[in-house]
């Protein structure tokens, strides 16, 4: 059977975030900011924030880590805004079509629970979802189960009811594994065209008639 709701990722799918462009801001050259990136602030470390420890405890712990270089740790809360690079081409205009249609739409996001209201604030169509699960608040992250399991609790619905949207293939994995109908995002196109086949989203000239 083909699913009867959207499951939306945020970070890479509709929003594109990147600690590098505020980096490149801060440090002098691309090969300082993967060393920053890699060595300081690196991506396990930002995972604490999605599974809910407050940034400024993490910032804190990190700091007295790598004293010299505390500004720039510090930058990632304070400049956090900066990391953002802006909408994901045509992936918000799928999820306002799939509202317009009359297609749940629902998230899952890992994403610190500080910072989701800023993003709020800067992208009004997080407001369109019918059910949002955020790890931050949560305190479970994908690829966990839980989280998964989590979700369909709240939303009342089957996994086999739903298609997942993630551009992290851990994450893909973990919902096949669960039942859910899965799309490996990389592009707004090649989505719009998945959820066309499926019978979720009318064809463009449809949805303007």
């Amino acid at each position: 059977m083909n699913p009867t709701v959207a499951v939306f990722d945020i970070g890479g799918v509709l929003i594109d975030w990147n600690p590098a462009y505020l980096y490149r801001k801060l440090l002098p050259d691309e090969a300082a900011v993967s060393a920053f990136l890699s060595e300081v602030c690196t991506s396990a470390w930002n995972e604490q924030f999605d599974a809910g420890r407050p940034f400024a405890e993490g910032i804190a712990a990190l700091g007295e880590r790598h004293p010299e270089r505390a500004a720039l740790i510090e930058a990632y809360w304070l400049r956090w805004h900066e990391m953002l690079g802006g909408e994901v081409a045509g992936t918000a205009e799928i999820l306002r079509r799939l509202k317009t249609a009359g297609v749940p739409v629902y998230a899952i996001s890992n994403w610190s629970a500080e910072t989701f209201p800023r993003a709020k604030d800067i992208y009004p169509f997080l407001g369109l979802f019918d059910v949002l699960v955020v790890s931050g608040t949560e305190k479970l992250v994908k690829p966990d189960a839980a989280i998964f399991n989590r979700f369909l609790e709240r939303a009342g619905v089957r996994a086999a009811d739903c298609i997942f949207i993630d551009d992290n293939a851990a994450n893909i994995a973990a919902a096949a594994a669960l039942g859910f109908h899965t799309e490996h995002f990389r592009t707004a196109e090649a989505l719009e065209a998945r959820l066309t086949a499926l019978g979720l989203l009318p064809h463009a000239e449809e949805a303007t008639a």
